[in-house]
């Protein structure tokens, strides 16, 4: 979601990750799913692009309804298949 929010404000990593202060190389793991950010750290980076934790939140469970709905038929009908394995919430 962050990712998704800054390309569409056309704005740098380095930009947002300067303004949340949060190390750039950081930011771009949080974004590409492979560091598992606070709350806080969200929180800064969301602030940073101009929305509130609860909006980026929103839009996280935007996508993981999408998602989901889009998976859902598949799995039916199979024992422990999870529609929403894989889908990362901050990034």
């Amino acid at each position: 979601m962050l990712r998704r929010e800054r390309l569409a404000q056309e704005r740098t990593l380095k930009d947002v990750a300067d303004e949340a202060r949060i190390s750039v190389p950081y930011l771009s793991e949080v974004e590409r799913g492979r560091k598992e950010a606070s709350s806080e750290v969200l929180a800064a980076a969301a602030r940073a692009l101009g929305l509130g934790l609860g909006d980026l939140l929103s839009l996280a469970h935007g996508e993981l309804v999408r998602v989901t709905a889009r998976r859902a038929p598949a799995a039916r009908g199979v024992p422990g298949s999870a529609p929403h394995s894989g889908l990362c919430l901050a990034a």
